[in-house]
């Protein structure tokens, strides 16, 4: 991800969660999603930290607030959703933020 392209006025989308035991399709599932949220108008990028299996915090970063409710109307984004709070999740927190300010300095050495 070009970290640049985060700037003021553009949107993060923090999603912090504990998945569940049961991850049967959940692999399948966030590989389709993130091609076609990265195929989606006004996306920039994500990252993702956690401990790879139970927590995890993934953060999208979007144009935009039209960006944004243009990915939740994503069909696929909606079956994710649902597998989301039925299966795949014990807890998850998700929170739109718009930021206000952006100070990337890239180290060297």
């Amino acid at each position: 991800m070009d970290r640049s392209e985060i700037k003021k006025g553009c949107y993060a989308v923090i999603f912090s969660s504990q998945k569940s035991e049961n991850l049967e399709g959940y692999l399948q599932m966030e590989e389709e999603t993130m091609r076609l949220a990265a195929e989606t108008k006004g996306f920039i990028g994500y990252e993702n930290a956690g401990n790879g299996k139970e927590h995890s915090i993934f953060i999208s970063y979007w144009e935009s607030e039209e960006s944004i409710n243009t990915w939740r109307k994503n069909a696929t984004h909606l079956v994710a959703k649902q597998m989301g709070k039925e299966v795949w999740y014990n807890w998850f927190h998700s929170m739109i933020c718009k930021v206000e300010a952006s100070n990337f300095k890239a180290s060297h050495g």
